[in-house]
């Protein structure tokens, strides 16, 4: 071993030779899981299915009566204000049919333009009313049903009403708009650069009924969800002060569609982030994480993940609060996709300084992540494999102790048969770290970390990995091994130079 080959090892100790964008992880690849629970989490569309009770006066008129198809169409297109209220609420009740409602039959028949010619009849708000309801349901279907909406003109009527002064009116034109937005990213960014923030701030009050609010609520959070595009955030920051105040709203519903949108806005660039921070909402987020509400801890805990991605002084805005003292509870639960999100924000604060890494051992957080590598399903393990590396990457020595102190080597060459081969070269990275740290005790630390790798029968499953497909496993691995599994001959051979060759410092920390 050459004594280059040692400077090399010390250089790439720690954070050298590490990128930022490495240590802290942005949602890259886990982005498309997690839209995917997010469907789970929170429908991006609904339907009108109730009758409301703003419903209007037709109702009872009408409720005995069973228009066809093509009987509607034509009451539709008479003129006779009367025949259209009565057929446009007829349709509007086939449209909410809990089961396979015929919104392609009726919007093959042309409904849709009258519908959005309706929503200007300020002269007729129940008439307004039903088509908004109607217009509603037909955009909660397919992208393509919701595009026939868009483009037959329905978005800038729909903002209109927001102002209308009959408050059934304006919440059943903010449903709609919910639901378009929903779609995704090019219609949100047409709502919105279509003035809809304005309207929508005003109806924001501490008179505004609960069902309203919800339905507020819900409709700003769709409108700053969505990624590839992210919403124009010019836009969306204009929700912070409303959203600052939804959060500790009563109803456990607003806060909870508050909260994603606070993490809609928290997953991007650090000046986002910045501008999330600012508006005071961390304290509450943190409060949320203790929720016994499972839906509300979800988002908040996707907003904190998503913040200490940032910089070190944006994570530490997050572990000032006491952030670090909930997630014993949170590595405990019994739902995989919160041990997940909990290991990933770890991961996210041992990429930090030496100072978050000892608040997250003083938190007692160690135990609850070796726990995860050892027991937990893989895609938790692969987050916490990420938080224990990091610590072995960024820790001091002392740090790095600690953390074999608690079981770490056993636990991280449990997962070196993991099939995941991003999952092996974290893991292997991290085992590397260990050994450079012990080098820096003394060869005799270095031998100790050894044999512990060997006979929890790690060593065992390095060498099987010189065979495995990944070029960059196996060049990690052959690394490893000529670097610290050489024998006593081969040491001998090198005339002192390598491992023994190195002054060790003080040697009051030991493995």
């Amino acid at each position: 071993m050459s004594a280059s080959n040692s400077s090399d090892r010390i250089q790439k100790f720690k954070n050298r030779g590490k990128s930022q964008e490495e240590l802290r992880r942005k949602r890259l690849e886990m982005n498309i899981e997690l839209r995917k629970a997010k469907k789970d989490d929170q429908l991006s569309k609904k339907r009108n299915l109730k009758i409301s009770e703003f419903g209007s006066s037709t109702d009872e008129k009408s409720a005995a009566l069973e228009m066809t198809l093509e009987e509607i169409m034509e009451a539709i297109k008479s003129g006779i204000p009367e025949q259209e209220l009565m057929a446009m609420t007829q349709a509007r009740k086939m449209l909410s049919r809990e089961k396979n409602p015929p919104i392609d039959k009726l919007v093959e028949a042309g409904l849709v333009p009258y519908c959005v010619g309706f929503l200007g009849r300020f002269s007729s708000p129940p008439l307004q009313f039903e088509a908004a309801w109607a217009l509603t349901n037909i955009a909660s279907g397919t992208s393509e049903q919701t595009k026939m909406v868009v483009e037959a003109g329905a978005t800038i009527p729909m903002i209109k009403l927001l102002g209308s002064p009959q408050p059934h009116v304006a919440e059943q034109a903010i449903w709609a708009l919910g639901n378009i937005a929903g779609d995704g990213p090019l219609f949100r960014d047409l709502i919105l650069r279509s003035g809809v923030v304005a309207p929508i701030l005003q109806l924001v009050t501490p008179e505004t009924p609960v069902t309203f609010l919800r339905n507020i609520t819900w409709t700003i959070s769709n409108l700053c969800r969505n990624k590839n595009p992210s919403p124009p955030f010019e836009f969306v920051s204009k929700f912070l002060p409303v959203l600052t105040r939804l959060i500790h709203n009563p109803d456990q519903e607003v806060i909870t569609d508050a909260t994603w949108a606070l993490s809609y806005m928290t997953d991007g660039s650090n000046d986002k982030i910045e501008e999330v921070i600012k508006s005071g909402v961390v304290p509450r987020l943190i409060q949320l994480l203790a929720s016994d509400h499972m839906h509300t801890v979800i988002p908040a805990l996707r907003a904190v993940g998503n913040i200490v991605t940032g910089t070190d002084d944006q994570t530490q805005e997050v572990l000032k609060h006491g952030a670090l003292g909930v997630f014993p509870r949170l590595l405990s639960l019994p739902k995989n996709n919160i041990v997940k999100e909990a290991c990933w924000t770890i991961s996210n604060i041992t990429a930090g300084t030496v100072e978050q890494i000892q608040a997250v051992i003083n938190a007692n957080l160690i135990p609850y992540l070796i726990n995860v590598l050892e027991k937990g399903e893989s895609r938790c393990q692969k987050e916490a494999a990420w938080a224990v590396t990091n610590i072995t990457s960024g820790g001091s020595v002392e740090q790095v102790v600690i953390l074999c102190q608690f079981g770490a080597i056993p636990a991280m060459c449990n997962l070196l048969t993991s099939k995941d081969a991003r999952t092996l070269m974290v893991i292997l990275d991290g085992i590397h770290n260990v050994l450079n740290a012990a080098q820096r005790l003394g060869p005799d630390q270095v031998e100790r970390v050894a044999l512990l790798i060997e006979q929890c029968e790690g060593l065992d499953k390095i060498e099987a990995l010189q065979n495995h497909e990944n070029e960059e496993v196996y060049k990690k691995v052959y690394k490893m091994l000529e670097t610290f599994f050489i024998d006593e001959e081969e040491k001998a051979e090198v005339n002192g130079e390598g491992i023994d060759a190195l002054t060790p410092p003080a040697d009051h920390y030991s493995f």
